[in-house]
């Protein structure tokens, strides 16, 4: 990392009295100079409970919105407002509607990988961490999980008590990783343990020693007394699974499962945006109070 570029960052966020979160899939130079380091559901907690006036939020653009959803009066900053989520923009409103007019009980869990005006639609909304809790703890015997298809699969396994319907939305980088590169992994490392994001398709999600989200992942490589991993997740982990597990091996399918969306965000954009006050996130006023409620019964109905 440029020790310049550190030196001027911590110099604009004191005068700036502004804090930067970083989600775990930025690139490791970003996750070092940030205040807080974690997943969606930590950092839109984060977000929620901070006194700054100003955040600096480094991932993609839904997670700018949910924490301006959650602390409407204070000002959220982008580095880079071209930095997405495909699967943020993966089912129709006609999709949700449909399932409403067939199922009226119907409750429907968006994930926190949506956009505002997504999350608007639905009732409750979920993250990797809490999505099985939530759903368990719903009265509601039909749920329309939006929108990634593999989470919602791996959530109706664990609350078989419910009926789910599904929609096709999933994140390219886990869908489309290869189990046949897990496989070879495995045979080359046989003593490591294998830990799986369930944005994953089912073929990897079936071959896992741990099912968890990213904080999960970490949480678990930490507190496990195995020494070596496979990691089917986004590889920007590394940063933080080395930084707290020297001693451990970790190692990922031959091609590399990166974002590249999450790795356009750069120091040069946080000091610009720190210097500048550019790129604020403001969300559509005629959907903000209903995706704004979606969120905060999402802390409702999770511990």
């Amino acid at each position: 990392m440029s020790t310049r570029k550190q030196k001027e960052i911590e110099q604009l966020k004191e005068e700036k009295a502004a804090v930067i979160l970083a989600h775990y899939y930025v690139s490791p130079e970003v996750q070092a100079i940030a205040d807080y380091i974690g997943d969606s559901y930590y950092l839109s907690k984060i977000a929620k409970e901070l006194t700054n006036e100003t955040i600096i939020f480094c991932g993609v653009t839904f997670m700018g919105e949910s924490a301006k959803l959650l602390s409407p009066a204070k000002t959220v900053l982008m580095p880079s407002l071209t930095a997405d989520c495909p699967m943020a923009h993966m089912v129709t409103y006609e999709e949700v509607a449909k399932a409403r007019k067939e199922y009226e009980d119907l409750a429907v869990l968006c994930y926190i990988n949506t956009t505002a005006e997504i999350k608007s639609w639905s009732d409750v909304c979920v993250t990797s961490s809490n999505a099985v809790e939530i759903a368990r703890n719903l009265p509601n015997k039909n749920i329309l999980f939006i929108p990634d298809k593999n989470l919602g699969a791996y959530v109706a396994s664990q609350v078989p008590e419910k009926h789910f319907i599904f929609n096709a939305g999933h994140c390219p980088i886990h869908e489309e990783m290869l189990v046949n590169e897990i496989t070879s992994k495995q045979k080359e490392y046989p003593a490591a343990l294998l830990l799986v994001h369930p944005e994953c398709n089912a073929q990897i999600r079936a071959k896992a020693d741990y099912i968890g989200s990213t904080t999960g992942i970490i949480t678990y490589a930490s507190q496990s007394e195995a020494h070596a991993f496979i990691i089917a997740t986004e590889s920007g982990i590394d940063y933080v699974l080395k930084k707290e597990n020297p001693a451990k091996d970790f190692y990922y399918p031959q091609t590399h499962p990166i974002c590249a969306e999450m790795k356009k965000v750069t120091l040069d954009q946080i000091i610009h945006v720190l210097k500048t006050g550019e790129n604020a996130i403001e969300v559509e006023a005629s959907y903000f109070e209903a995706a704004a409620k979606t969120l905060m019964r999402m802390h409702e109905y999770a511990s």
